[in-house]
């Protein structure tokens, strides 16, 4: 479904994800309409590993590739600048590999990286499992993968690594920095 552009309702092991193949603009766009989120906040990328986030156009040096190391796969969001003379890339995208085997194998199947929010509408609570999902926004979606409760049930710790190294905290979530 999601290599045919669709949006699926995906398990992580923080909460559920709302979850759509980068390359298909249309099936971002529609990430953002089922999740009643505004355009200008930006939708997080989840990766297989480390290498698709660098294939992706951004690598990991310094202290960011110091926090991949020690808190990949796990509830940890990078905001990471893009390689320099990368036309068409955003100047810095978050992304974070999940702990969660399966869902890392999808994304696998999946080219690697995957736009993915968490599963609810914006404002609300996080969804946790499934059928909460299906409840707040899976009927938008064109498919659920069901795997019972997330282990971790709060979102990631979403960070920016700055030129000079220093973290900048921007959501505390599941890793305390």
């Amino acid at each position: 479904m999601l290599n045919r552009g669709g949006v699926v309702v995906i398990p992580t092991d923080t909460v559920y994800g709302l979850a759509a193949r980068p390359d298909f603009p249309e099936a971002v766009d529609r990430l953002y309409t089922i999740k009643g989120r505004e355009l200008k906040k930006p939708i997080a990328l989840l990766a297989a590993d480390i290498a698709d986030v660098e294939r992706f156009g951004y690598p990991l040096v310094g202290r960011a590739r110091a926090l991949a190391e020690k808190h990949w796969p796990g509830a940890l969001t990078m905001v990471i600048p893009a390689k320099a003379g990368r036309p068409g890339k955003i100047a810095e995208e978050g992304f974070r590999i999940p702990d969660h085997a399966e869902t890392r194998a999808l994304i696998a199947a999946c080219g690697g990286v995957l736009r993915v929010t968490s599963a609810n509408l914006s404002g609300q609570r996080p969804a946790t499992d499934a059928p909460q999902a299906l409840a707040d926004v899976g009927l938008s979606a064109d498919y659920v993968i069901d795997d019972g409760v997330s282990p971790g049930g709060v979102p990631s710790t979403v960070v920016r690594v700055l030129a000079n190294g220093d973290v900048e905290v921007l959501r505390a979530g599941a890793i305390s920095l």
